[in-house]
């Protein structure tokens, strides 16, 4: 009997989302700049975290140095790279409404808009 609630529940919400819009050009825009945030933080974290370890390293050589217990040796490890300030991605020209051809004028009409055929002469009922 769960199991075949969790079933249910679970083809409802896999049917939901099925029939979601898609996203508008805005929406996706919004959606790539959030993701390339939480890149950036991503490493900038993963900066932070490196330094600090490095930092402990250091700490507890100098402990044990001091003690006059012997230090393991230092385990080579790539050097920390800063991320840098976050620079978020230039944002596309959009051309203006204008521009873009959406108020051009309609081509000069080769034919007149309508003709003296009747419906049944144009698209004459198949035999």
């Amino acid at each position: 009997m769960k199991h075949t609630l969790t079933l249910l529940c679970t083809l409802a919400a896999a049917s939901a989302f099925a029939k979601l819009p898609p996203l508008s050009p805005e929406a996706q825009a919004k959606a790539a700049e959030t993701a390339a945030r939480t890149a950036w933080t991503a490493k900038t974290d993963g900066y932070l975290l490196c330094k600090s370890q490095d930092q402990v390293a250091a700490k507890y050589r100098a402990s044990a140095e001091a003690a006059g217990k012997p230090a393991p040796a230092a385990v080579a490890t790539p050097p920390c790279v800063d991320p840098g300030p976050y620079a978020a991605a230039p944002k596309p020209e959009v051309k203006p409404i204008e521009a873009s051809g959406a108020h051009s004028p309609a081509p000069t009409a080769a034919a007149p808009p309508s003709s003296n055929q009747t419906s049944a002469q144009t698209n004459p009922a198949p035999k």
